[in-house]
């Protein structure tokens, strides 16, 4: 039988560690401490999933507060402690609905990590979910371990930039701490180039600020003083994520981000513990927008693509999300 019973941040980290699972970024105290300056975001509380007594999932929902209606959102959660198939993934999702239903009448669905297509979850209203990303195994630590496991295009262009470029690279955690402006104007002129309106920069400085040095660290490639590529790396127990990285244009042909993606590795392993960097997500027939993304990050891990469980919706009030459903079909027509 499925219960889910409402826990503490802490308690859902503690019986985390307990169980040793490695937490997204996403489902910590430090990330609630984050989003809570977000406005219109708030903690909605934590969850454990429990199957005859045992936990099988913990999850750290928000309540996010939109165009006159509320959802919560389980970025990457829930987090599976128990071996999951379709079947255990469809009772514990509606035994979570029918508990929200219950315990917040306002809630009118939950955006959730779910991997089966199941008939309870239904594709997301907005943002751009993906099923697969690039995780970089950086066992050994060294430049050569983690060159030796990328794609031969990747060595190469790894290996032209260590001889031709420039650039310096170095954690500048610090420095981006005390001012984000000259990296935010490297994003500004990524989103001109992309085709995308960056989040102000308040938004990056509080990321930095909030989540500390513990777990959030900013990379940087410099030429003649000047940034020409960032980073901005989460850190979560072993695993380190790329979140948001941008570069000037001018220096795209000298393959700088390469040089400063090879000195993170080095540095997330040698220095911040971390055992693998996820590229944080890539293309594939579930996010075909997405593929512009697979030449530049699959080239770091020949064997690195993995599969991840995608955002889908969870309706909680059934009636308003068809309606919801109705006006977005509307919306993309026009």
């Amino acid at each position: 039988m499925i219960q889910v019973n409402k826990i503490t941040i802490n308690e859902l980290e503690e019986k985390a560690s307990a169980l040793g699972v490695n937490l997204p970024i996403e489902q910590t105290r430090a990330w609630a401490d984050y989003q809570a300056t977000i406005p219109g975001r708030s903690a909605w509380g934590c969850v454990e999933v429990a199957r005859d007594g045992e936990v099988v999932a913990l999850a750290s929902l928000f309540d996010y507060e939109t165009h006159g209606y509320h959802y919560l959102r389980s970025a990457h959660g829930p987090v599976w402690v128990a071996e999951r198939d379709e079947a255990l993934e469809a009772e514990a999702l509606e035994a979570l609905a029918a508990y929200v239903r219950g315990a917040d009448k306002k809630v009118a669905f939950a955006r959730l990590a779910v991997a089966g297509e199941l008939e309870c979850a239904q594709p997301v209203l907005s943002t751009r979910p993906y099923n697969q990303t690039v995780v970089i195994d950086l066992a050994g630590g060294t430049e050569e371990d983690i060159l030796g496991r990328m794609k031969p295009r990747g060595r190469r262009d790894v290996r032209k930039a260590l001889r031709e470029s420039p650039a310096t690279c170095a954690d500048e955690t610090e420095l981006a701490a005390k001012s984000f402006a000259e990296y935010y104007d490297v994003m500004v002129e990524t989103g001109k180039r992309d085709d995308f309106v960056p989040a102000p920069c308040s938004d990056y400085e509080d990321m930095i600020r909030i989540l500390g040095p513990e777990h959030c660290r900013v990379y940087a490639g410099r030429i003649d003083g000047r940034v020409v590529t960032w980073s901005i790396v989460t850190v979560s127990g072993t695993r380190a994520v790329r979140y948001y990285g941008a570069s000037r244009s001018e220096s795209m042909r000298q393959h700088v981000t390469d040089k400063l993606v090879l000195f993170e590795c080095v540095d997330l392993f040698q220095n911040k513990g971390c055992a693998d960097y996820d590229m944080m997500g890539i293309g594939s027939d579930f996010a075909p927008e997405l593929m512009g993304l697979n030449e530049f990050k699959t080239k770091f891990a020949k064997n690195g693509v993995v599969d991840v469980a995608p955002d889908r919706d969870l309706p909680i009030k059934k009636t308003f999300y068809k309606a919801l459903q109705a006006a977005k079909k509307l919306r993309d027509r026009t």
